[in-house]
């Protein structure tokens, strides 16, 4: 850190907001709240073996050079994750030399990366989740299980290595064109930007149009059309193969769950089962399909003709032909690689976790017939080293130890986590990216500085956030909390929520706008509501806890404001 360090604030905890901290070097990072892929209380071996951060990200800031970080790392607060970025720690004299490295390599990472990503990482990453999954349990010891699990392990650590070189190649191909189109179009009344760099081709598409497929499947005979709508998913999935074509129906739905079921709650964890396990949520999407009629092509056809209409705008406001050259040439590069966004999701944050589970679970099971614990899924109530030690002695505690973490969970989801903790200061704020765009910093902060200053109770009929994806809408409000109660929302309701994944993409064909508690303009719910061409407002901190489903509300997706205009 530099001499000239600016400090915004401190946090390092009270009655209120206890916190123990390892060391003054922990203190001094910026600890902020990772709502954006765990918003609840984190699972004792999804944290010990699971997270995202540590040894991948510290192969992603080494890899790469550029002295923008050196690590990334997880701390549990109050049963919550909470991440900091660890500053760069690269001596003056390589500073520069080091950028220039980052600057010259970088450019052929995005160019080249879709190559490395459809040849080689695609089908590595396929070939791992079967792996994981397809071992040989039934005859197995539970001691070459847990050599089974050491391998899995490795392979989940090469994964997000590899999602951290797509990452970082992502970034530069979107953050060059961004450059671009700020130079060239500096004040835009048309703000096209977002609507420009959506994907048009991914496997969010797939799973989308796969769906409507089964759905069109079920409109060509009038009595399964009618079991969809006038039946409950649970009577659905019981009667469908008794009625004639039903069986046909059934297949399509069984070869969706082999194909797109690495779905889950969040993602992020082991312990929310998957639509692999359980294909409710598959029915339930079909279902709202058939009462709506959805028509998947026209809602395609019109998402990519506004992309296309908002090119065309950007074009024609730049009139020197070679900044026009390079307007198209960073463009076509940050359309190439804005699929990667969805993919990488369901092939790394879906597949091999989700895979991670069901291989954990196989492990829980033996335990819990070995009577070494009361429940296969208290295995995820362990830590690393605890399963191995279950597994090798007689005598371990685990169920105590899995009763105990259990409680601790069950307790921490009563508290109302803070957004941060420990110090913040100007690069953590202002300079370092990822927080910019996936965790909404540093509106965040800002709007909880001004909330300080001004002293005075929040206001209980709006709330601001980040807008996500442009457009006005006035509707009613559904709180929602999980996937299960997405047949809950009717047609045209405006769906507010802490935070959206690639699993709750089924629900956005019901809905009129969106509105989160948590992300930025990168984050998940933000990219798919431009999809959907709806308005959304993302990083409003509190909108599941002011809002209430009934509500009356308006959500300005322009300015970020939603505005309860009348209560239920």
């Amino acid at each position: 850190m530099s001499k000239e360090r600016k400090i915004y604030a401190t946090f390092f905890g009270n009655e209120q907001y206890p916190v123990e901290w390892k060391d003054d070097a922990e203190k001094d990072l910026m600890w902020f709240y990772d709502d954006l892929h765990c918003p609840n209380p984190i699972s004792p071996l999804y944290y010990d073996v699971g997270g995202w951060w540590g040894t991948s990200c510290e192969y992603m800031y080494r890899r790469f050079g550029a002295p923008i970080g050196s690590n990334w790392i997880a701390k549990k607060i109050n049963g919550y994750v909470y991440t900091a970025i660890v500053p760069p720690t690269t001596p003056p004299h390589q500073i520069g030399g080091l950028f220039e490295y980052y600057n010259k390599v970088m450019p052929i990472y995005a160019d080249t990366f879709l190559d490395r990503w459809n040849g080689e990482y695609i089908p590595n990453l396929k070939k791992w989740a079967k792996f994981m999954i397809n071992f040989d349990w039934k005859n197995a010891s539970i001691p070459e299980m847990l050599i089974h699990m050491e391998d899995c392990l490795d392979l989940q650590l090469r994964a997000f290595e590899i999602h951290w070189i797509l990452n970082l190649a992502q970034v530069q191909a979107s953050g060059e064109f961004q450059a671009v189109y700020n130079e060239l179009i500096p004040e835009d009344p048309d703000d096209d930007f977002p609507q420009i760099t959506i994907s048009n081709h991914d496997r969010n598409w797939d799973s989308l149009h796969e769906l409507w497929d089964i759905k069109e499947a079920i409109m060509k005979s009038p009595e399964l059309k009618q079991l969809f709508l006038d039946q409950s998913v649970e009577v659905i999935m019981k009667q469908l193969r008794s009625f004639e074509g039903g069986e046909s129906i059934f297949e399509m739905f069984e070869a969706y769950r082999e194909e797109y079921g690495f779905k889950a709650m969040y993602t992020h964890e082991y312990i929310y089962p998957t639509w692999y396990e359980d294909p409710t949520p598959i029915y339930s999407a079909v279902k709202s399909y058939v009462e709506s009629d959805y028509d998947y092509l026209a809602h395609y056809e019109g998402c990519m003709k506004s992309q296309s209409d908002a090119i065309a705008r950007a074009r024609s406001k730049i009139s020197d032909p070679d900044d026009l050259k390079r307007f198209n040439e960073k463009l076509e590069l940050c359309l190439k690689m804005m699929p990667l966004t969805p993919d990488h999701h369901f092939y790394i944050d879906q597949a091999i976790y989700a895979s991670m589970r069901i291989m954990f679970l196989e492990i829980g099971k033996a335990y819990a017939a070995a009577g070494k614990l009361d429940d296969p899924e208290d295995i995820f109530m362990l830590e690393y080293e605890d399963v191995r030690c279950l597994g090798a002695t007689d005598d371990y505690p685990g169920k105590e130890i899995a009763a105990k973490n259990r409680a601790m969970m069950v307790a921490a989801d009563d508290h109302v986590p803070r957004y941060w903790y420990g110090t913040v200061d100007h690069w953590q704020l202002y300079e370092e990216v990822y927080k910019q765009a996936l965790w909404g910093y540093p509106e965040i902060f800002e709007k909880e500085m001004r909330e300080l200053e001004a002293n005075k109770p929040i206001s209980k009929m709006e709330v601001k956030g980040v807008g996500g994806s442009a457009g006005v809408v006035e509707g009613f409000a559904r709180v929602v909390a999980t996937p299960a109660e997405f047949d809950q929302i009717q047609h045209g309701d405006i769906m507010i929520c802490r935070m959206t994944n690639p699993g709750w993409i089924v629900s956005f064909s019901k809905i009129s706008g969106l509105v989160t508690d948590t992300g930025g303009v990168l984050s998940h719910p933000a990219v798919v509501s431009r999809e959907f061409g709806i308005p959304c407002v993302v990083g409003t901190t509190r909108a599941t806890r002011i809002i209430h489903t009934g509500d009356r509300i308006r959500v300005d997706g322009n300015t970020g404001l939603v505005e309860i205009l009348e209560k239920a």
